[in-house]
This record gives structure tokens, C-alpha cells and sequence, in this order.
């Protein structure tokens, strides 16, 4: 095996060894070769991990509860949950294809959308607290998720209610096509969204269609 250095600038910026090594890695045969599977080690790090980025993003939505004058926070929210995001993809390039690590990572996906456009709500408190209490129970499904991390049985159906699932896809529908669903890192070129259909698509993934 070649050798890989760490790239410190990696958004999850872990800290155990093993995931570090993880996260430097670059073709999906270096990371098979690395290990064949995920271990009890790696997902007991990455929920670790996890929590910590869970109880930041649960702080922010609860300073922004009620007070939309907090509204550029959830983009510190949206940061937040991208990382959980990149940790789990690059877990689930090592899962087999059921495993919940890919749901975890779609999930999160969703999350950080949602929690990048609602950081440009301009002159609707009414909607602001409607995607905050919105993203609150969504970050208690996430917890949850995260917290099973090593389930067989989980199922997602039961963690998704009905009237959940309306109020995200009617939320979503709420936000204009040019409305960012992540950073805006460049000015003047186009933004990184996302459309209604792309959430749709990966609520199927999820197995919610």
C-alpha cells in the first residue's frame, strides 16, 4: 500500500487515526484495499464524531427558534450537517449497498439543503419558524439514524411520519429554483441548488417515495 498523507483541510477534519487514513485515501481500490469493510471502530468514531457536530446543530436551530433576525445562522447549520454528510459518503464507499450509512449520507444531504435555503429568508417570519421547527424534528430523525448506525433492523418508515414528510416536500416546494442549497463559495457563477425532484428522488432512495 502506497503512502497517503493527511489532508487536514478534509471538511470531517477527525481526529482518530484510522478515519484520518480513511479520508486521505483516493480511489474507492485504495480504500477496499485499506479495509473491507466498515468495523466496529470506525462507526463508533464516526458516531462520536457525529454527536458532537449533532449538539452544534441543535444549539444553532434552537438560537434561531423564534427569532428571525438569526436566519444567516442556519447556514453555520447547513456547514454543520455537510460534514456528517462527507464522513458518511466516504463511509459508505466501504458498506455494502443496504447498509443505512448511505441513508444516513442522502438524509444529511436533504438536511443541508433545507438548511442552506432557509438561511435566505428575507421578510417571512411565518415560513422562517415553520423550516426551523422543520429542521429540529429533521435533526431528530438524523440522531436517530446516526445512533443505529450498526442496526440491521432500523427502518426508515418508522422514523419518517406522514405528516413529516408533507411538510418537507411542501417546504421544499416553498423555495424558489435560484434559492442555494449549499455554500456560496463563488460569486457571479451558477449556485449549487436544489430542486424539488432531486429531494423527491432521494426520499425514494431512502425508501419514502
Amino acid at each position: 500500500m502506497g503512502t497517503y498523507s493527511v489532508d487536514i483541510d478534509h471538511p470531517c477534519k477527525v481526529q482518530n487515526k484510522k478515519l484520518r487514513t480513511l479520508f486521505a485515501l483516493k480511489t474507492k481500490s485504495d480504500y477496499h484495499f485499506f479495509m473491507s469493510n466498515l468495523d466496529k471502530e470506525i462507526l463508533e468514531e464516526f458516531q462520536n464524531e457525529s454527536k458532537t457536530l449533532m449538539e452544534k446543530m441543535v444549539q444553532i436551530l434552537e438560537g434561531c427558534e423564534g427569532d428571525a433576525s438569526q436566519v444567516k445562522s442556519l447556514e453555520e447549520y447547513g456547514q454543520t450537517v455537510d460534514r456528517i454528510m462527507g464522513a458518511a459518503k466516504s463511509l459508505a464507499l466501504l458498506a455494502e449497498p443496504e447498509h443505512i450509512i448511505h441513508k444516513i449520507a442522502d438524509y444529511s444531504a436533504i438536511c443541508k439543503a433545507v438548511g442552506y435555503k432557509s438561511s435566505q429568508i428575507e421578510g417571512n417570519d411565518q415560513f422562517y419558524d415553520i423550516c426551523v421547527a422543520l429542521l429540529l424534528d429533521g435533526t431528530e430523525v438524523l440522531q436517530t439514524m446516526i445512533d443505529n448506525v450498526s442496526s440491521e433492523t432500523l427502518q426508515m418508515k418508522e422514523l419518517f411520519t406522514k405528516t413529516f414528510l408533507e411538510r418537507l416536500r411542501w417546504v421544499s416546494s416553498v423555495f424558489s429554483s435560484d434559492i442555494r442549497a449549499s455554500v456560496d463559495v463563488t460569486k457571479g457563477t451558477k449556485k449549487n441548488q436544489m430542486s424539488q425532484n432531486e429531494i423527491d428522488d432521494l426520499l425514494k432512495k431512502l425508501g419514502l417515495d
